[in-house]
């Protein structure tokens, strides 16, 4: 299990780690191209976690479920994305990650939460680093 708000490196993760598909779900009608898909997958290369850049970190909490992120989901944050507004980012506050979303307001930058059911004092971009900018999220359907 990955460490709670931790970055992961994934440079050094083992080519050619390859899962099989067992076949294709449908979520609305079933689709005649079915019989064409591949019969494996790569998820390094699908999440593009072979990049040196590219790290992985488990969210904790609730403060940005309206945006889907949810708690105890896996994010991929890259490094080497330059931020703008409306990024959602991993950023260094009062010396712990959080992720949040960079919004502008009045002409200034500001990390945001997005869970309209709890108040979230906005915290202002200036001062604070962005490590990094959330690419993708992975998340357990079980719990």
């Amino acid at each position: 299990m990955l460490p709670t708000m931790q970055p992961v490196p994934l440079a050094d993760v083992p080519k050619g780690t390859i899962l099989r598909i067992v076949g294709a779900a449908g979520a609305g009608f079933p689709s005649p191209a079915q019989d064409l898909e591949d019969d494996a997958i790569s998820l390094i290369e699908l999440l593009r976690l072979d990049r040196a850049a590219s790290f992985v970190f488990r969210i904790s909490g609730s403060s940005m479920i309206d945006a889907g992120i949810h708690d105890n989901d896996v994010v991929v944050v890259d490094r080497d994305t330059r931020p703008v507004e409306g990024h959602i980012v991993i950023a260094i506050v009062d010396g712990g990650f959080v992720c949040r979303q960079l919004t502008g307001r009045r002409n200034a930058m500001l990390l945001e939460a997005r869970n309209s059911l709890q108040c979230y004092e906005p915290t202002p971009a200036e001062g604070v680093e962005i490590w990094g900018v959330v690419r993708t999220g992975v998340r357990d359907y079980r719990r």
